[in-house]
């Protein structure tokens, strides 16, 4: 390998960083890690999941749902940010 020869890994991380696009990245990551964290049944009935000013919103099918994953919200808190390895975001809302 030449001196000047990078990892294509390397480059894309210098991209990502130049155009501030990694927090983006690590918020999909989080997205899709919904179904692991979550499980079967609770990802059925949510959708429309993105993030904002560090606050994943989570659209809920069922009233009843909505107001038990509001209780579970800081347990849900902890472990999607254990799966992105540090803490994406303060906060979920459930519409």
């Amino acid at each position: 390998m030449k001196s000047n020869d990078r990892l294509l890994k390397d480059v894309v991380q210098d991209i990502l960083r130049k155009y501030r696009l990694e927090d983006h990245l690590e918020e999909t990551r989080l997205i899709e890690n919904w179904p692991a964290v979550c499980g079967p049944m609770i990802t059925s009935h949510t959708s429309g999941l993105f993030v904002k000013d560090k606050t994943l919103f989570v659209k809920v099918d069922s009233a009843a749902l909505r107001q038990e994953l509001q209780y579970r919200k800081q347990t849900l808190l902890k472990l999607l940010n254990r799966s992105a390895d540090r803490e994406l975001i303060k906060d979920i809302v459930f519409r």
